[in-house]
């Protein structure tokens, strides 16, 4: 007698958690997102549908196959992956799973999902972010962007957290977290912002030596 698991009715679509980097299409027209592990090669919008990462013919989630969309139940559980180094720039992404699914111990693997919120982690510098800039790498035909604060990369090109949901479009919402405990005294004697004033304080000191010389050779000193 073969056992079958037991199914699931719900009367909405159940919510899950996962992390991701926010992306922009190169003509700056589009944003989505691209998974950090398997699939990640793969942009994807707000609402969409998962695809086998093999090239195989099957609808996701097979289950013969780790293909599909992945979440996890807890909000929790998903910032604690941005703890990791190589996750530290990912943003959390709140989403409504549509569709079959297969329920796991921790999460979710299904085909279809809806982007519902994202949750947006401070700047590097420790200060909450007011926009995403370039991060330095990207995808074919999409750059990855990731969280700043507005003043830690003013020579790039950077998008504000309410133009990128207005790109990624479906009514998603995005919310930046605030900077708390570790991240503010981190922040008061941060390396980036100290040299950001020095550069300050070098740039007046080099216009008030210029004003000065000019007013030297004015008075013929």
């Amino acid at each position: 007698m073969r056992l079958r698991l037991p199914q699931e009715r719900p009367a909405e679509p159940p919510t899950g958690y996962k992390i991701a980097y926010p992306v922009l299409s190169r003509d700056g027209a589009r944003a989505g997102f691209t998974g950090v592990s398997l699939g990640g090669g793969a942009p994807y919008g707000v609402l969409d549908d998962a695809h086998c990462v093999y090239g195989r013919r099957h609808r996701a989630p097979a289950r013969r196959c780790d293909c599909g969309f992945h979440c996890l139940h807890s909000a929790e559980a998903a910032l604690g992956l941005t703890c990791a180094g190589q996750h530290r720039r990912a943003v959390v992404l709140e989403v409504s799973v549509l569709g079959p699914y297969i329920r796991y111990e921790r999460g979710m693997r299904y085909g279809r999902q809806r982007v519902r919120a994202v949750r947006v982690g401070p700047c590097a510098c420790g200060r909450t972010a007011t926009r995403f800039t370039d991060a330095d790498w990207g995808l074919p035909g999409w750059r990855v962007v990731a969280a700043d604060c507005g003043g830690c990369g003013p020579v790039r090109a950077g998008v504000s957290l309410a133009e990128f949901a207005r790109l990624a479009g479906e009514g998603v919402t995005i919310v930046a977290e605030d900077a708390a405990g570790p991240y503010e005294e981190a922040a008061d004697a941060s390396v980036p912002e100290l040299f950001a004033e020095a550069a300050l304080l070098q740039a007046r000191l080099d216009w008030f030596q210029g004003q000065l010389a000019k007013l030297g050779g004015r008075s013929g000193v």
